[in-house]
């Protein structure tokens, strides 16, 4: 527990120059505090609001409240009948430079999807053509197929397969595709979670590499002139502003999108146009976000189905199979 408590100490000093600020951010983990509960509205929201709601943020969507404390959204029957889906408001602000993209989608491509909330928030936010949502653990997938059945997300589709396989399957097919990388989690302790061994560095690293590479495989999907969400609920530059820098040195037909109405979140470890909460801001455990766009002009590729339904499984079936 000691050499936990000095990695992160080490972490706020990297983080913060403020001396302030460091001790805010080390008493947000090491002594966590209740968040506001957040609902994002699958269906339309009704007119008198069921639920005690906080203010909303500028940049907050309109399908998005954040409640009360001590609302329980998940007791109310209109969650069950698929109404609304529970989430961090963190999720909301990692998800919200979904915003910036206004025009109509066919295909976006949730590569580390389970348990849903970010495949939710883009079926609802660009409603596209088709939504297929992967996750490579097979223990989660129960999990992601009952909250997109129950939300009614449609048409979508539920895969489960690496991310280098559908960089063979279907290349530069996806108008946009989201990466919210496994990682090692430092700010479920924000959330009075447990998340051993987050600020070790050899943890860190190897969670930096395994970003790595999902998020080049992500890479090769990506449709000319689509985008690429990369998102993570960790606060290590390793695997953050550092994995952006890798990114654009290596594929330098992206770039990255500067999201004006999250520009007091600017991250100030880089130069590239990325964001961060902080759980000592009391809005959520904390989460990092980036859009780039693919830049190149060329053909968007049609997907096959016939090959894509050999690891498919369709949601809006009575019978699913991978």
């Amino acid at each position: 527990m000691e050499k936990a408590s000095n990695l992160l100490l080490k972490l706020s000093r990297r983080l913060f120059e403020n001396l302030d600020e460091q001790e805010r951010f080390v008493d947000a983990l090491m002594n966590p505090k209740p968040f506001h509960r957040c609902i994002l509205w699958c269906q339309e929201k009704p007119k008198v609001s069921p639920f005690s709601i906080e203010a909303p943020l500028s940049w907050q969507p309109h399908f998005v409240d954040r409640l009360s404390f001590g609302e329980t959204p998940g007791q109310h029957p209109l969650h069950e009948q698929g109404y609304f889906y529970c989430l961090d408001f963190s999720s909301v602000f990692a998800a919200s430079i979904l915003l910036k993209i206004s025009h109509s989608l066919k295909l976006v491509f949730d590569m580390c999807a389970a348990p849903g909330g970010k495949s939710v928030f883009a079926w609802k936010n660009l409603q596209p053509e088709l939504l297929i949502s992967n996750e490579v653990i097979g223990k989660r997938l129960g999990m992601l197929i009952s909250n997109l059945k129950r939300c009614h997300i449609k048409p979508s589709i539920v895969v489960s397969k690496d991310s280098s396989i559908f960089s063979e399957m279907i290349p530069f097919s996806s108008d946009l595709v989201m990466v919210d990388a496994p990682c090692t989690g430092q700010s479920l302790l924000a959330k009075g979670e447990k998340a051993p061994g987050c600020f070790h560095p050899t943890a860190i690293n190897k969670s930096a590499n395994r970003q790595k590479r999902i998020i080049a495989n992500s890479a090769q999907i990506v449709a000319p002139q689509g985008y690429l969400a990369y998102m993570t609920c960790t606060y290590s530059p390793e695997e953050n502003e550092e994995v952006c820098e890798w990114f654009l040195k290596k594929f330098p037909q992206f770039q990255a999108v500067k999201i004006s109405y999250l520009q007091s979140y600017q991250s100030h470890l880089t130069s590239v146009p990325c964001y961060r909460m902080f759980p000592q801001d009391r809005l959520g455990a904390g989460a990092f976000t980036v859009l780039f766009k693919n830049i190149e002009e060329g053909e968007v590729k049609q997907i096959d189905r016939e090959i894509l339904s050999t690891v498919w499984i369709n949601i809006n079936q009575e019978e699913y199979r991978v």
